[in-house]
């Protein structure tokens, strides 16, 4: 396993306050309403038109530490899965410290999913490439092709199709849960603030948010 995958990722405060919008614990902490679950249940299925989103059973994540369960959570929501976060953070070993990596992620995708069908991928910090961005996207049409929403760890700041910035300097877990144009742009499903639960981001900006770290598809 390499080093770079073994980094806690957890939603520190000072995380918190330099995510955009200026998220406060009680926003975190909140679960959606029912309308908000609405307004993140909307399935566009374009398969061979170059864009396809599934149907994803938003929930915020419960505090500030839990990103990773919540984003697996969200993930296999689009399978109808309903799996307490609680059993997942245990399953994943996660504490207050954050969950270690997408290592601890990728079995608890695949036992929940019931088939080997998710495996981890790293993506060096300083071999952001174009071979590397191509994976990425390819990686993701493939998964959600297949019913199936990836999990990323992230950690930085990326900037989304609509100019708003994202800022997780401590590290954070988001669900990639659509593509666009062929896997060039892709949805995001993001457990930290249930005003920005679902934003969109170009594929290569998230392969730089993801250097250092990894995701599983």
């Amino acid at each position: 396993m390499a080093t770079t995958l073994l980094r806690k990722t957890v939603l520190t405060a000072a995380g918190i306050a330099a995510t955009a919008g200026g998220i406060a614990g009680p926003a975190i902490a909140a679960q959606a309403t029912p309308a908000e679950k609405a307004a993140t249940s909307v399935t566009t299925d374009r398969k061979g038109h170059g864009e396809r989103e599934l149907n994803v059973r938003y929930e915020a994540q419960p505090n500030f530490y839990y990103c990773g369960p919540a984003a697996t959570r969200n993930a296999l929501s689009v399978q109808g899965k309903a799996i307490d976060v609680d059993a997942m953070a245990k399953k994943m070993g996660t504490t207050e410290d954050g969950t270690n990596s997408i290592n601890d992620i990728t079995p608890v995708l695949n036992k929940e999913t019931g088939r080997d069908a998710y495996r981890s991928t790293e993506i060096p910090a300083d071999k952001v490439d174009g071979k590397r961005v191509e994976q990425l996207r390819t990686d993701i049409v493939r998964a959600v092709d297949d019913g199936r929403a990836v999990v990323a760890n992230i950690a930085g700041t990326a900037t989304d199709t609509d100019g708003v910035t994202h800022s997780f300097e401590g590290g954070h877990y988001i669900s990639v849960v659509g593509y666009h144009d062929g896997g060039k742009i892709v949805t995001i499903a993001d457990s930290a603030n249930p005003d920005q639960a679902s934003y969109r981001i170009d594929v290569d900006e998230l392969a730089h948010w993801i250097a250092s770290r990894g995701y599983s598809s």
